[in-house]
């Protein structure tokens, strides 16, 4: 996938050639059939890492949001609207998402955004979306500070921003769940914590060290580590010599599979846990067989075992994407589906029209949505948080064949 350019909508069109509503195009060409009649375009963003080391999540992203819309219009799910896609390339940066987030804002017919993939990203992206009350839908951000506030951790929780939403649970729930699954199932007692020392991957490194610890579990050695070097010898010999018999890592898989790979080749044949951020086919390709093992675990349970994820998975299927649907596929599909819900509840309250206010009310009626989606109920909390907590413990049972190598071990929820 490619970044597309984004439509501008100027004062210099002709007369008559396309008429504007507050937001939103028509086009009085044609309806859906073909026939006479009219519809109003309704563009949805999302902006992901569509180049670079995270691009196979970035593409299923990307191609889950394509498959909800299409699916839409298929089914002419808000009546007179067409919907379209508006797709932006972030690189897994914040200064691009910052700048892909202010081109939104800036086309008129866009009402909703899905994504980013990163935190880092996301925090970029919120108070450009909220300034514009233009509403965003993260399916993979999972720092508890986007939604909860800086003092979350201390009882203190604070939205900071109204327009921001998310179908992932996060890491207040991930870290300690995972550490919960390593120390009382994995009976694993000595922990080596590495992080990248982005707010993704130290966030969650530091809320799975906290559990540990409070389990009882013993802190065999900490590390940072610059995630683009993809050279850890200096790493993978200190936690040979640490006695530790599991490494967690608060970061992606372009760093954890060689970390994996080089921690092994030095002698620690310990496994490798990380977050969500390592669930990828891509994770066991860099590792190789030196993942054998390893953990990672993921938002919501097994997309492949829910009975709700059978369409989307044939439809996908049909539909002949290159790029897998990975981690974040039903998220994604489920966020792009709730702003679609949102447009849907807006049109119907004002007569089969959008509003001249319509970002806003959009904002509005987000807070209230709840359907049935591909992972299962989908809703948002006081927070604009997942009210689904469900988390699954994944582990690489056979690197023979990446895209088959995860198998789910445990589903379940963080228990306080």
């Amino acid at each position: 996938m490619r970044q597309r350019s984004l439509i501008a909508i100027t004062a210099a069109l002709t007369a008559g050639a396309l008429t504007l509503t507050a937001c939103g195009s028509r086009d009085d060409s044609k309806d859906k059939d073909g026939g006479g009649g009219s519809e109003t375009t309704v563009v949805i963003g999302v902006d992901a890492p569509l180049t670079g080391d995270l691009s196979a999540l970035g593409l299923g992203i990307r191609n889950s949001v394509d498959l909800a819309i299409k699916q839409a219009n298929a089914k002419n799910h808000v009546d007179g609207i067409n919907f379209k896609m508006e797709a932006a390339d972030d690189q897994g940066q914040p200064s691009s998402g910052q700048t892909n987030a202010t081109k939104f804002v800036a086309n008129k017919d866009l009402l909703g955004a899905v994504g980013p993939l990163n935190s880092s990203v996301g925090e970029s992206m919120q108070k450009v979306f909220d300034d514009a009350k233009l509403v965003q839908v993260s399916p993979a951000n999972t720092n508890p500070a986007m939604t909860q506030g800086p003092d979350w951790n201390g009882g203190k929780k604070v939205r900071p921003y109204k327009a921001y939403f998310r179908t992932a649970t996060t890491d207040a729930i991930q870290g300690p769940f995972a550490a919960q699954y390593l120390y009382n199932t994995a009976k694993k007692k000595k922990v080596f914590v590495i992080d990248d020392k982005k707010t993704y991957g130290a966030g969650l490194a530091a809320t799975f060290k906290d559990e540990f610890t409070k389990l009882g579990g013993k802190v065999a050695g900490t590390e940072h580590v610059n995630p683009d070097t993809k050279d850890f010898g200096a790493v993978a010999t200190k936690i040979r010599n640490s006695d530790a018999d599991v490494v967690y890592y608060g970061g992606e898989y372009p760093a954890a599979g060689p970390l994996s790979k080089q921690m092994k080749k030095a002698g620690a044949k310990i496994p490798l846990a990380g977050g969500d951020g390592i669930y990828s086919a891509d994770f066991i390709k860099l590792a190789g067989k030196d993942g054998k093992g390893d953990y990672a675990t993921s938002v919501g349970q097994p997309v492949e075992q829910l009975p709700s994820a059978k369409e989307f998975i044939a439809n996908y299927e049909k539909a002949g994407y290159k790029e897998a649907y990975e981690a974040y596929g039903g998220y994604s599909y489920d966020s792009a589906w709730a702003i679609i819900e949102a447009v849907k509840k807006v049109v119907e309250d004002n007569d089969g029209k959008l509003p001249s206010d319509a970002r806003a009310k959009i904002v509005d009626a987000m807070q209230d949505v709840s359907f049935d989606g591909v992972t299962g109920k989908v809703s948002f909390d006081e927070y604009g948080d997942a009210t689904n907590k469900q988390l699954t413990v994944y582990q690489v049972t056979d690197t023979s064949d990446p895209a088959k190598g995860w198998k789910p071990v445990k589903s379940g929820t963080y228990t306080g």
